[in-house]
């Protein structure tokens, strides 16, 4: 049994434990139920609990502490478990065995780090769409947050075995790019001197003349020789390209990255275009109708509380109509299992007519869920920061990473549920105290590579130590912390929840201070030889988890601060 799945083989034993009841009769059910097994937030209640009998007491003529008791009289002894005990008001809690729990250490060392891996995904191909702000403008702090969960839950599903592909999905279609690229182009005019009417709707930000002002340099003044409507186009490509190079670019310096950025104007191109095979789909099943000049989705046969137009009186299909068109080529074309796509808070109300119209493709519509990035709000101590003092405007991820670095960025980002709003607070993200939980965590990854190198100094070779001489409490306490990470990769890889992940690093590091500053690990006693040989196996267990930790949460292991 893999360490960190023993809650699975305890989930085994309750299920056999009632299926012993069942066939006696003291039980009368037709199919076994699920089997909850929790952590109880107190450990003197053990180390995992079920309130089975409390849930299915109504089903037999015994009270809950009668039921949990009969349970427990039915479960086996294993070497895991050293304790199993009926408590009130009617839970069966078990105890690890403490010389189990020791031997894990070795299996931690072993692992290595694989340490942490699971195959609750078994393959399963799964896309992660994220970021995909449309390539008008920089990467702001709030396209930030989105892009910082999408990768930490990629990395995570990677981490359950899934097979993940991670994407960016490139709006290069419709009104807001004709505005970029009208905007760019109005602004390389006035960078060669000539008169140009800027766009009503367009781009104002410095970012758009800067754009300009590369084209100059690369390619002179020859667009202007050319038709407006041909230089729109291509002064816009260009500057589409440059924007997606400084998004990527952006986005790079917080560690993310994609494997494909797909682009919405290849879903109309070609042979195999995506958006008429999805409309023809719609239509083939009555989901399209003409009202008002315009193409709506019949939505509101599925339970929408009202249709919404795919395709406007202008024959210009709408940002929904693309969004479907990637839909069916996300699991029809390429063939992805399921699909998790992170939008902004803006996007929240658009989420139940996507689950419709992948419904109406005939598709399963639970293979897509779109987890929503709430707001953020920047803060230096007390003081909201409304704006960049660069450019007036937004903040970017890039003057966010300038100030408080990409670890910090990830980490508080990450800290809070995608569902929350959160305040940032740049004071406390650049401390190097322990107030700072960034610094805390990484401080204890030094400690450990700092203790593992002096020992090494010394040439002590922990590798024969005896993991049966860890008994101390917090000793213990720091091994049981090490085995949750592959429990915990797996609940969040089921549950979608990548911000469990900076809580249990905080909580692993705590866990480890407070064994280092209760247990001495290299002593000058002599007679300490043994005890320092096996509390340096637990110091690089510890630093393997820790490292893997802050992998998972894509940042840096630092071996000195």
């Amino acid at each position: 049994m893999a360490s960190g799945l023993i809650r699975d083989k305890i989930a085994q034993l309750v299920e056999d434990g009632i299926n012993v009841l069942r066939n006696e009769g003291v039980v009368k059910l037709e199919t076994t139920p699920d089997i909850m097994i929790e952590r109880p937030s107190n450990r003197d209640h053990g180390d995992f609990a079920t309130n089975l009998p409390l849930r299915l007491s109504r089903s037999t003529s015994l009270k809950p502490m009668e039921l949990a008791q009969r349970l427990v009289d039915n479960i086996p002894v294993v070497e895991e478990i050293a304790k199993v005990e009926a408590a009130s008001p009617g839970f069966v809690n078990f105890s690890l065995d403490d010389n189990w729990v020791q031997q894990q250490v070795d299996l931690v060392r072993e692992s290595g780090s694989f340490f942490g891996n699971v195959q609750f995904g078994n393959g399963t191909k799964i896309m992660v769409e994220f970021v995909s702000v449309n390539p008008t403008g920089p990467v702001h702090v709030g396209h930030a947050r989105g892009a910082v969960l999408g990768s930490v839950l990629a990395n995570i599903l990677d981490a359950a075995g899934f097979d993940v592909s991670r994407e960016y999905y490139v709006n290069d279609a419709g009104s807001q790019m004709e505005a970029f690229y009208r905007s760019v182009h109005a602004r390389y005019r006035e960078a060669i001197g000539l008169d140009s009417e800027f766009p009503e709707n367009g781009y104002r930000g410095d970012y758009i003349s800067d754009i300009a002002s590369d084209i100059v340099d690369e390619h002179g003044k020859g667009f202007a020789d050319i038709d407006d409507s041909d230089a729109i186009r291509e002064v816009g490509d260009i500057g589409r390209e440059r924007m997606v190079s400084v998004i990527a670019s952006d986005l790079e310096k917080i560690g993310v990255t994609f494997q494909n950025w797909f682009s919405e104007h290849s879903l109309y191109d070609g042979d195999q275009n995506q958006y008429d095979k999805a409309m023809q789909i719609l239509k083939d099943q009555n989901y399209l109708v003409e009202r008002e000049d315009a193409l709506w989705f019949a939505s509101t046969l599925l339970g929408e509380d009202k249709d919404n137009v795919v395709v406007r009186s202008n024959g210009e299909p709408t940002y929904f109509a693309s969004d479907i068109a990637y839909h069916y080529n996300k699991f029809a074309s390429r063939g992805f299992d399921k699909v998790v796509n992170i939008w902004g808070a803006d996007h929240q109300g658009h989420v139940p007519r996507m689950k419709a119209a992948v419904k109406a493709l005939g598709l399963n519509d639970d293979n897509l869920t779109v987890l929503i990035s709430q707001l953020v709000t920047l803060k230096r101590g007390d003081e909201v920061v409304r704006a960049s003092k660069r450019t007036g405007d937004f903040v970017t991820l890039n003057e966010l990473v300038e100030e408080v670095g990409s670890d910090a960025c990830r980490y508080f980002f990450l800290a809070r549920s995608a569902t929350s709003q959160m305040e940032f607070d740049l004071e406390l993200a650049k401390k190097e105290s322990s107030e700072n939980p960034v610094y805390y965590v990484q401080y204890a990854h030094a400690r450990n590579v700092g203790i593992l190198n002096l020992a090494r100094s010394q040439n002590i070779d922990w590798s024969v130590g005896d993991v049966a001489l860890l008994t101390d409490p917090n000793e213990l306490n720091l091994v049981r912390t090490i085995l949750r990470l592959p429990e915990l990769v797996e609940y969040m890889s089921d549950t979608l929840e990548p911000h469990h992940l900076p809580h249990y690093a905080m909580e692993l590091a705590i866990a480890f201070h407070w064994f280092y500053e209760n247990c001495r690990v290299i002593s000058a006693n002599k007679e300490d030889d043994q005890i320092t040989l096996a509390r340096l196996k637990l110091v690089e267990a510890s630093q393997i988890v820790l490292k893997r930790t802050l992998e998972l949460m894509g940042m840096n292991a630092p071996e000195r601060m």
